[in-house]
């Protein structure tokens, strides 16, 4: 840069600038959160009011559809203490790694839509000047109105016919063909036939044709742009969710550093209400873990010194310290990660039913042409005459229907989907639920959710508002499902002087008494668990339960009905998996089963010809999820079971599975119908194009015809009940 215009800052400037760059160095504005809790608007505006008050903290920003929480924040404000500040506000939180996440624009998608907007406009135009030759115009006027067509249509091909062009080239390169090549050989032999036709005072020209052709396969790529779009890395999101910093003991003192500095052997610092960054052997005399996201047990697990930790667990109880026994890529959640992206891996190995046409049609289309043009060079021996028949036939032929039709059915089909708050995000989602015969589902947090049994726990409507002023100040299990079951039904007691005891629990004032909701020991209670006490009153158990999600039993049984068998599979003990199972009528079980047991599971019903629809929401499910022919996740799940999953459940009520099943059989019905009206057309077209009588007005008609056919067909799938 040219330093010829550089001035020196006046005195009083610096200080302002001195000041703006120390404000810009504390500054954080990517402080970022996994926050599965928030389902609506009342949610964002309370995470987001709360956080603002905090000093410290800038900004607050909420994304609904992600579950993301952006917070700018100075320097003197940890990510801890945000978390510890939402689980104030009743929110579980999970800080992410920016970079693991990578960024999240889509300049792709914005390249198309303007390449798409450009064709549309060029299209719109030069059909205008055509109209003119259509109606008569000769001599000077129509090669008039053809040259200006090619100024505008040239450029126009050029710039918004280059993912066509590109993956043609590339298919060309690698000596094989793709619905890509005959697009574009008829694209550039028809602007350059055109071209021609202009210079020599021809007749016809098909610079309308061809924009016209570039608009409509632009429409269907940006849809299925789109579609494959909402698919993220789930193994991204489990990286992201790794802890990314811990703390070493060195000669009895915690220093931090990165996790990716730890070795076998180091003694680790885990501090109340984190995971656990790496596996070791616990050296505390006992600890209290959180293992539901490996195991799907929805009870805390109190483990001894030499017991093995793994990571991810949570440190439910005091600060702990372990021996590390695996880190890197050693580490169990790391272990889940390749496992997801192997799994990523094999499914984008689907052949979708547009390539399989692909794969028949391309090269028709070709030796067609071919044949058309040395069929009239033989007969007419006129090279003008031949190319020009070729180029109808390419244009005619030209797979605009078929481009449109897969995207066009599942435009629709997702957007009835997404109506019944079912959320697809991967491109050959639908494909294969419409192929699916068998279905396994996870059990906690999927067919069940966790409930604080009020009539079990025998408390007054008084204790009830005071359990619920307390459990609003913890992320623990116990406190979320008490939230959740009381929070709608009444108001919390104005409890003051909250205060979080690490490891053991809530306790405040109420009435000038002291009032406490922790662990029973801490309570001094004589009962194990979670317990309550008001002033000085014993202690009071608080008992919880899993009641079945909404929807899970008609669900089950429309997808018994259809002959689809379920089968629960969940890390969860026996006892509890076969109460849900009574409820719900499934007769096939396996518990305490693992994330890796579940792929082996999987691969098992595969193996034995089915075709298994995955249903889960932890991280031991993650792997499940991305493995299984197709696989769906609740909203409430982990942000890597998400993104694992073909579709997201975006309510909390499960009844819609059974029409997802219903649109995809549907919408695969519809593309297959779409398939046939494209041959249907091409059997009547191609002989008017063979004949030589396709003008360009009769190609750009019919291939009009025959994509309008296509997309109002597609939108029967809106139907579908």
């Amino acid at each position: 840069m040219s330093t010829a215009f550089s001035a020196s800052p006046c005195p009083g400037c610096v200080p302002a600038t001195l000041a703006s760059e120390e404000v810009a160095r504390k500054l954080r504005a990517n402080l970022r959160f996994s926050v599965p809790g928030v389902h609506c608007a009342a949610c964002i505006a309370k995470i987001e009011q709360g956080l603002r008050m905090v000093p410290g903290i800038r900004d607050a920003r909420v994304n609904l559809s992600l579950k993301r929480l952006s917070v700018e924040a100075d320097d003197s404000v940890s990510e801890a203490e945000v978390k510890q500040h939402l689980a104030g506000l009743g929110f579980e939180a999970n800080p992410l790694d920016q970079e693991a996440l990578g960024a999240e624009a889509d300049p792709a998608g914005r390249a198309l839509l303007l390449r798409l907007a450009v064709a549309g406009f060029a299209m719109m135009n030069v059909m205008l000047l055509s109209v003119a030759v259509w109606s008569g115009a000769a001599d000077a006027t129509r090669d008039l109105f053809h040259l200006i067509s090619a100024t505008i249509a040239v450029p126009v091909v050029a710039f918004s016919g280059q993912p066509f062009f590109k993956s043609a080239w590339s298919a060309l390169r690698h000596r094989r063909l793709n619905m890509d090549v005959p697009i574009s050989l008829a694209i550039v032999l028809a602007v350059g036939m055109s071209i021609f036709e202009a210079r020599q005072s021809g007749a016809h020209a098909y610079f309308d044709a061809a924009l016209s052709l570039t608009f409509f396969l632009l429409i269907g790529k940006f849809l299925e742009h789109k579609t494959r779009g909402a698919a993220r890395s789930a193994a991204r999101e489990l990286s992201a969710l790794e802890v990314h910093r811990a703390s070493v003991m060195v000669k009895g003192q915690a220093e931090s550093c990165a996790v990716s500095d730890l070795a076998v052997g180091d003694h680790v610092l885990v501090p109340s209400g984190m995971r656990v960054p790496v596996d070791g052997d616990l050296i505390t005399p006992t600890a209290q873990m959180d293992r539901s996201f490996l195991t799907g047990e929805t009870e805390e697990v109190s483990v001894r010194a030499g017991a093995a930790l793994q990571a991810g667990e949570v440190n439910l109880g005091a600060p702990l310290i372990l021996c590390a026994t695996a880190v890197g890529e050693d580490t169990t959640l790391r272990r889940v990660a390749a496992m997801v992206e192997l799994a990523e891996t094999g499914r984008n190995k689907y052949t979708s039913l547009a390539a399989r046409a692909a794969q028949i049609y391309a090269p028709a289309v070709h030796l067609l042409a071919l044949l058309a043009f040395l069929g009239w060079l033989a007969v007419s021996h006129d090279v003008r005459l031949s190319l020009n028949i070729a180029v109808a036939v390419l244009i005619i032929t030209c797979p605009c229907a078929l481009g449109l039709a897969v995207p066009a059915v599942s435009t629709g089909a997702i957007g009835r989907l997404f109506s019944k708050g079912l959320l697809v995000r991967h491109a050959t989602a639908l494909e294969r639920l419409a192929e699916v015969d068998l279905a396994v589902f996870d059990k906690t947090g999927t067919l069940t959710r966790p409930g604080f049994d009020v009539a079990g726990s025998g408390l007054s409507a008084v204790e009830q508002a005071i359990l619920l002023g307390l459990a609003q100040a913890s992320d623990h299990p116990v406190s979320k499902a008490i939230t959740e079951t009381l929070g709608p039904q009444m108001k919390p007691a104005p409890l003051t002087g909250i205060e979080e005891i690490k490891g053991a629990g809530v306790q405040a004032s109420f009435g000038g008494e002291s009032v406490q909701l922790g662990r029973a020991d801490w309570l001094g209670a004589d009962f194990t668990g979670t317990g309550l006490r008001v002033g000085d009153t014993e202690a009071r158990k608080i008992e919880t339960t899993e009641t079945l999600r909404d929807g899970a039993k008609t669900a089950v049984t429309a997808l018994q009905n259809a002959g689809v068998p379920v089968h629960i599979l969940t890390g969860d003990r026996r006892e509890a998996a076969v109460d849900i199972a009574r409820q719900l009528g499934v007769l096939d079980i396996q518990a305490g089963v693992r994330a890796e047991e579940k792929v082996k599971r999987l691969q098992e019903l595969e193996s034995r010809g089915y075709k298994v629809l995955m249903v889960g929401d932890g991280l031991n499910d993650t792997a499940a999820l991305a493995s299984a022919h197709a696989s769906m996740a609740p909203s409430s799940a982990l942000d890597a079971s998400r993104n694992a999953a073909d579709i997201v459940i975006l309510r909390q009520d499960l009844a819609n599975i059974p029409l997802a099943l219903a649109v995809a059989r549907s919408s695969v019905k519809l593309s297959r119908q779409n398939f046939v009206i494209a041959a249907g057309y091409n059997l009547i077209a191609i002989p008017i194009a063979l004949a030589g009588l396709a003008t360009p007005l009769l190609a750009a008609l019919a291939m009009s015809a025959s994509s309008l056919t296509v997309l109002a067909n597609a939108m029967r799938v809106r139907l579908v009940k």
